[in-house]
């Protein structure tokens, strides 16, 4: 594991998710600020929106307008001409909170949900991922998915990673033009099957927490191992061929390949990811390394 030196570009953020690079310049949301904002390689920041009820994942559509998962009240918003929209309203389709999202070239956003009352000590369930035309219209794509959190398309358009943060797993679906799912299967099996509910008996079970990440074009992933302080690099299969460790005090939750020529590795770091913990507080960072192989595929 070669050791990289980290560069902090941001500071004094609540809890910082769904990073993407997108017209040069990085884009994040910061959950208790409540906040969507661009951050530019050398760390100036502009508000871009403002998600009342908890901005996550990002996206765009083809028409360029922002897509912006509102967490607490389900909803997929897009914002276009400086104006928020509702896209689509997924509360009948979500356990708990909606989550982070990715979006293909026709324009279709696959989001998942939490599955269950994660913050206040819930017991786990399972969720599903949800399809979300440019229309607004909703279809649920794939069900009985551990807590499904970060994902990626891979170039060609062809296939769907999405993490499962409580399944110590990646699961890989074939993606049709239409944006239908199909052949469901393990892309990356990080540790044993996850047995029980109860949240403290899961997180003990998880060998990697897989949640935000992003893809290479050697065809691997970088994950943020939201139970190990780290970023971890996964090949196919689930072998572990490279990591970096979270600042002194930090843990890592979310990741994405940027910068110029796309070798530029951002990290969402926060403390821990405890609501009651983050959201007073304002320790989160984003901190860059410096990797070999650049990025690839969505987002």
């Amino acid at each position: 594991m070669a050791m990289r030196e980290l560069t902090t570009i941001s500071t004094g953020g609540s809890y910082f998710e769904g990073p993407r690079w997108h017209d040069g310049t990085w884009w994040v949301s910061d959950f208790y600020t409540h906040q969507v904002r661009r951050v530019s390689a050398a760390g100036a920041e502009t508000v871009v929106a403002t998600v009342d009820q908890q901005p996550s994942g990002l996206g765009w559509l083809p028409d360029g307008s922002l897509v912006i998962v509102s967490m607490k009240d389900h909803r997929l918003l897009r914002l276009a001409d400086g104006e928020l929209t509702t896209l689509a309203d997924l509360t009948p389709h979500c356990g708990g909170h909606l989550n982070d999202c990715v979006v293909d070239a026709a324009g279709h956003v696959f989001v998942g949900d939490f599955g269950f009352d994660l913050m206040g000590g819930g017991d786990g369930a399972p969720a599903s991922l949800k399809r979300v035309d440019p229309d607004g219209t909703i279809t649920v794509v794939a069900e009985g998915l551990q807590f499904p959190n970060g994902s990626v398309i891979t170039p060609d358009g062809g296939t769907l990673i999405v993490g499962e943060t409580l399944g110590n797993r990646f699961t890989a679906f074939d993606l049709a033009p239409d944006g239908s799912l199909s052949g469901r299967r393990v892309w990356a099996q990080l540790g044993p099957e996850v047995t029980g509910s109860a949240t403290a008996e899961v997180l003990g079970q998880l060998v990697v927490a897989p949640d935000g990440c992003t893809l290479d074009a050697d065809g691997h992933l970088w994950a943020a191992d939201a139970v190990g302080n780290r970023v971890v690099r996964v090949a196919p299969g689930g072998d572990l061929v490279d990591e970096i460790a979270a600042p002194a005090g930090q843990g890592v939750f979310a990741c994405a390949l940027g910068g110029d020529d796309g070798r530029t590795l951002l990290m969402c770091c926060a403390p821990d990811f405890a609501e009651h913990n983050r959201a007073p507080v304002r320790e989160a960072v984003l901190v860059t390394a410096q990797v070999d192989v650049p990025h690839a595929g969505r987002p």
